[in-house]
């Protein structure tokens, strides 16, 4: 039995790593390695959020309302449900999802969108429970609801951080002065725990309010470091790429980009304003935003990755070193595909882009929406190539409550380990910081049975069997 499982470890673990890979549309140097750009799946109706989940599919919502997987090596759609309430209108539908980092034990999806309560545009964040079983989303429960929306400007990204809180972007509804407004939920990047509640810690007891002075921030992101990214939807002008930090104004609507004019400059020294990373003038609508490093695409190691609507951008930001400015911007299209939304990517460096033709403000083509995928087909991940690797020690092996994790050597930029179960599913995801080596994973709560570590340390990914006794 043991010997089977095994098997279907590895060829799971192999199909995730060589996809089926679909005719070439087009080809793009970055730098000495060719990315290629391929159709996924096609016939969709505007995608707005696109996740990789732990059961290596896609995750996806439509705005209409539909919550789908989709297998990556196939294409193939998996629907879970149409949410009844959801109102698409305008802008406004179903909108942002995250899935709760410990699924295997919390099968949470969590989601917000726009609905209709007497008459009157809303918005709300629902969580609901995935049973893996009858491929079904069931049991909603509002988190946080009776928020202002109008047809534009209702945000919303989702970001579940290491700490278990979760951060949930909100627009100002048109209601330019309530971004200025701590006790408005518009505006805001917002911070709850997973259950709804005011986390201890944040900046105003008893208020959700994380960052305040926000348009419509419709990117959000973490680097491994723990720096928060987020893009927002500029007016007329200075569309955004905002570093988050903690009790910070972001200056909408008294300031639009940078603190470069003499009747901003004084509310900007008066109210703690960040200013952007960049700005961009005439703007581009910019929406998804995720982060990249990997070695499937060296050269855009350490990068924002950046759609855009009106523009049709697919831009990759390169940061410094330390994360705090952009160093550099690229370009690898300009309208090519229409308007862009949301944009993913999975454990072997491949990116996932979903178009937003079908939107009201795109001219869709008969295939429109889509899902593209960038790859460098030429990479090869380690794991392919080496296999299971004895560098990886593991003690002790069989394991019951705990097991110590060591690396081949000490980390020198943070590090996930994750443990995947039989069915290549994530069980278990531990952060090492820059300087550790080894570090201990918590097996409560597992079945017992056959899993694999795994890790990654420069282009080298190393995997190693565990026993859960």
């Amino acid at each position: 039995m043991k010997s089977f499982a095994t098997l279907l470890l590895l060829g799971s673990l192999s199909a995730s790593a060589v996809a089926q890979q679909g005719p070439v549309l087009a080809t793009y140097p970055v730098g000495s390695t060719t990315v290629s750009a391929s159709a996924l799946t096609g016939n969709l109706d505007t995608p707005w959020e696109l996740l990789w989940g732990p059961d290596n599919f896609l995750w996806m919502t439509e705005r209409a309302g539909r919550i789908s997987r989709i297998d990556p090596n196939t294409g193939q759609l998996i629907p879970l449900l149409t949410v009844a309430d959801v109102t698409e209108t305008g802008e406004s539908g179903l909108l942002g999802m995250v899935l709760h980092p410990d699924f295997a034990t919390s099968p949470y999806v969590y989601i917000v969108y726009n609905y209709t309560d007497a008459g009157t545009l809303k918005e709300k964040l629902v969580r609901y429970t995935y049973s893996a079983t009858a491929n079904t989303l069931s049991s909603p429960t509002v988190l946080l609801g009776n928020i202002t929306a109008v047809t534009t400007h209702s945000g919303s990204r989702l970001l579940i951080l290491p700490d278990r809180t979760l951060l949930m972007t909100t627009g100002d509804a048109q209601q330019r002065s309530d971004a200025q407004t701590p006790a408005s939920l518009n505006g805001k990047i917002l911070r709850m725990n997973l259950d709804g509640t005011v986390p201890a810690n944040n900046p105003i007891p008893g208020s959700l309010m994380y960052s305040l002075g926000h348009r419509n921030p419709q990117g959000l992101t973490q680097a491994p470091s723990g720096r928060i990214y987020s893009s927002e939807h500029g007016e007329n002008i200075e569309d955004e790429v905002n570093l988050i930090d903690v009790n910070r104004n972001y200056g909408w609507p008294s300031v639009e980009g940078f603190c470069n004019l003499t009747t901003e400059q004084p509310f900007c020294a008066a109210n703690n304003v960040r200013e952007p990373l960049v700005s961009y003038t005439p703007t581009l609508a910019v929406s998804g935003l995720t982060y990249y490093n990997h070695p499937a695409i060296p050269q855009w190691n350490n990068s924002l990755l950046m759609l855009s609507l009106k523009a049709g951008t697919f831009t990759q930001l390169q940061l410094n070193s330390a994360g705090d400015q952009v160093a550099g911007q690229n370009n690898l299209w300009v309208g090519t595909y229409g308007r862009l939304r949301a944009i993913c990517v999975s454990p072997q460096g491949r990116v996932y882009v979903g178009t937003s033709n079908r939107d009201n403000r795109g001219t869709p083509a008969a295939t429109d929406d889509r899902i593209l995928v960038l790859e460098n087909r030429a990479y090869v991940p380690a794991a392919v190539k080496n296999g299971v690797s004895s560098l990886l020690q593991l003690s002790p092996n069989p394991a019951t409550q705990s097991v110590a994790v060591r690396l081949p050597a000490v980390v020198r930029t943070p590090t996930t380990i994750q443990l995947r179960d039989v069915l290549g599913r994530t069980t278990r995801t531990v952060q090492l910081a820059a300087g550790q080596q080894e570090v201990s994973v918590n097996l409560n709560g597992l079945q017992s049975g056959l899993y694999m570590v795994q890790t990654q340390l420069g282009d080298t990914r190393y995997t190693r069997r565990l026993v859960v006794e």
